[in-house]
């Protein structure tokens, strides 16, 4: 007969050893959507501290993983149920699998009875649900038995960690989910990155060339943001005296008005015609792809030395001295080893003058003084960056110049801001000034709908881990997303999931009534645009039914309305009704003169 005072004890399982494993190795937070065949997962998660974030479509629910680790650089972690839940999140994992974001996916699987492509009818089943991963993940793997799954979770996180980082798949069948285990609850797990240091013989030969160069110029892509490299390019660009251009995903890499600073404005001539008039040019942490070459108009004259932790990258768009490894790793190897040659601007050694006067010498709309005999590299970069003004000066970009300056203004210096694939974004991606914040967007893939998923996972994130400035002050974990209407409709979903869990984001959408850019596109290549208009919803009343506040303000007015939306508890919505333009290509030759002329 059963005491009535016996305390019923919920049997372990191997769900509970998935998330002790997770708990084990750092993690606080899960995003993800339960399904049939992972609820022994989510039945362990009732008994576990991990925070689980309920999102409402599995794509966004990647897109939250990921903006959670690149606010907080641990790794996301997402469950996914079996079948249609775990092809759904897809497209978000290519955008972090495209930008090297750390990410363990967990996800269901059909019994073991099923796995081997038999057809048994099952629900959800797939041939091969581990092979529609392959596209989008660093590694898979399938897990067949419950003591089997702490160490598939530690090598996974490993390779997760290791350069180049990414997401990595590990699926666990439901009946090994729910199985009972025997062994002791995992409170022990470790799982450390692989290093890839530089090989020596490259790094010599890299301060060789730089070393000999007259004009040494830096590419710095989001590879130097990852890793944490910020001080160490900072360092060498000093002891070089080079200029330093950060690509879209770079961007906040190097000091935004630091004298040698050419910012983001990658998608320029003028700035392509320094980076080729470079005699050494060294790109760190960037493939050189379509729009951190100007759309592949980039040509080198000189030398190029290509530093990425990805072996795939490396001279896959232009020759180089190849060098794999780490970004701040190579950058700390380099900036020691130009102190060690004698190369240090800083300390006033090294044999050679910079002079960056051919560049201005062969450029017609240079003006008289730009070619004297000596230019030096403060002046160069203040002279490209006076050239770039000048061009979007010539063009009718009043509104949109003003709508950026607004939206910076109003956002504080420290805030993390997501940008999906929209025209502000483009904007963004050349003239937004990160500060002591950061700057997020979906360069990698491309896709739509990133903004808002990744905002509300980078809010969750700061939340739990803390959200500190540059001085190492708490700032508030409040972020902001930018979508156009078309993106947001991707994620209009996600709005449940924010007020849910009350996360404090404030989501800008800039409605012009359709597929912005791509109209752009359409009418300015074929001379009228197709599928491109939208019926879209009252966006306003749309928050307002998720009991989420939101108004709808002129475009001249967005600071203010940014302002009192940062001040709210919660989520929150600014929609801003106006069409902007893009500044006009300049990876079209003299084309840009024309449109720009009739504009």
């Amino acid at each position: 007969m059963t005491n009535v005072n016996d305390t019923a004890v919920a049997k372990r399982n191997g769900g509970d050893l998935v998330v002790e494993t997770l708990e084990a190795l750092g993690s606080k937070t899960v995003f993800g959507i339960p399904g049939q065949h992972a609820l022994g997962l989510f039945d362990a998660l009732s008994r576990s501290n991990l925070q689980f974030v309920s999102s409402r479509v599995e794509n966004n629910a990647a897109f939250a993983a990921d903006g959670y680790s690149r606010a907080t650089g641990e790794v996301g972690v997402l469950f996914l149920s079996t079948g249609p839940g775990a092809l759904t999140s897809l497209a978000g994992l290519q955008e972090a699998y495209a930008t090297s974001v750390p990410m363990v996916v967990v996800a269901s699987q059909i019994p073991l009875s099923g796995l081997g492509a038999r057809r048994k009818g099952m629900l959800h089943q797939l041939d091969d649900q581990k092979a529609s991963a392959a596209n989008v993940t660093k590694s898979q793997r399938t897990v067949h038995h419950a003591s089997g799954i702490p160490s598939a979770i530690q090598d996974a996180w490993a390779d997760a960690i290791t350069v180049p980082q990414g997401p990595v798949w590990i699926e666990v069948p439901q009946d090994v989910l729910l199985a009972e285990v025997f062994v002791p609850p995992v409170d022990d797990a470790l799982a450390e990155a692989y290093e890839h240091p530089p090989r020596l013989e490259l790094v010599d030969e890299a301060v060789r060339w730089l070393s000999e160069a007259e004009r040494p110029a830096i590419v710095a892509g989001g590879g130097v943001r990852r890793a944490g490299g910020m001080d160490a390019l900072l360092a060498v660009a000093e002891k070089m005296d080079a200029p330093v251009i950060c690509t879209p995903g770079g961007n906040g890499a190097f000091p935004w008005t630091h004298p040698l600073s050419l910012q983001s404005w990658i998608e320029d001539r003028y700035t392509t015609e320094l980076l080729e008039e470079a005699d050494v040019l060294l790109v760190v942490g960037s493939s050189l792809g379509e729009v951190s070459s100007n759309y592949f108009t980039l040509t080198p004259r000189g030398r190029l030395i290509q530093i990425d932790a990805e072996p795939r990258v490396l001279e896959s768009n232009v020759p180089a001295l190849g060098i794999r490894a780490d970004a701040k790793v190579a950058l700390e190897y380099l900036s020691d080893a130009l102190t060690n040659a004698g190369q240090d601007a800083t300390a006033g050694t090294g044999t050679i003058t910079r002079n960056w006067a051919p560049l201005f010498e062969t450029n017609d709309s240079a003006d008289s003084s730009a070619s004297a005999t000596s230019v030096s590299p403060a002046k160069a970069v203040s002279r490209v960056l006076q050239q770039v003004q000048e061009r979007l000066d010539s063009q009718d970009l009043s509104k949109e110049r003003k709508f950026m300056a607004d939206i910076r203004a109003a956002v504080p210096d420290g805030m993390h801001s997501f940008w999906d694939m929209t025209i502000a974004a483009y904007w963004g991606w050349s003239c937004w000034d990160a500060r002591s914040g950061e700057f997020h967007s979906a360069q990698g893939a491309g896709g739509l709908g990133f903004g808002f998923p990744s905002a509300i996972g980078g809010a969750m994130g700061l939340a739990v881990h803390g959200n500190r400035d540059a001085d190492g002050d708490e700032t508030p974990s409040r972020v902001l997303a930018v979508a156009g209407d078309g993106s947001s409709m991707y994620s209009i979903a996600e709005l449940a999931t924010a007020k849910q869990h009350n996360v404090p984001v404030t989501w800008l959408i800039v409605d012009d009534g359709g597929y912005g850019i791509l109209r752009e596109y359409m009418e300015g290549t074929f001379g009228k645009a197709t599928a491109t208009e939208l019926t879209r919803p009252d966006f306003v009343a749309l928050a307002e039914s998720f009991g989420v506040p939101a108004q709808r303000v002129a475009v001249e007015n967005v600071g203010q309305a940014l302002t009192e939306a940062f001040a709210g508890e919660g989520p929150n919505v600014v929609v801003v009704e106006t069409l902007l333009k893009m500044f006009a290509p300049t990876h079209l030759g003299e084309i840009e003169d024309t449109q720009a002329d009739s504009a």
